[in-house]
């Protein structure tokens, strides 16, 4: 889970987006479709760290897997920032949810 601080940090991210490109369906829209982006670097990193292209053999570290999924995770906080007024609640509902059906509630 995201910390307040966290989601302080998302919600400011929110408001610098929307101060430069405003909040129309369309910036809703390439917010979601940013995470296809991001997804596809994680992917990218991870075929890297195994070398998996021959003709560019290992060209990634975990470390770069790891800045890549932190960005998918950004990038997914502030498209639900973006269109919930309570982004942390919504997260927790859909945490206890998926917790509950894989038998890893607490």
């Amino acid at each position: 889970m995201l910390t307040s601080d966290q989601w302080s940090t998302i919600k400011r991210l929110v408001d610098w987006l929307d101060s430069t490109n405003g909040r129309s369906r369309e910036e809703i829209g390439l917010r979601i479709l940013k995470l296809t982006e991001e997804v596809g670097e994680a992917g990218q990193a991870w075929i890297g760290v195994q070398g998996q292209n021959p003709r560019k053999g290992v060209t990634h570290t975990i470390a770069d897997v790891q800045d890549e999924l932190c960005d998918v995770i950004v990038t997914a906080a502030v498209a639900l920032a973006s269109i919930s007024g309570e982004p942390e609640d919504v997260l927790a509902e859909k945490l206890a949810k998926i917790a509950a059906r894989s038998g890893a509630a607490t």
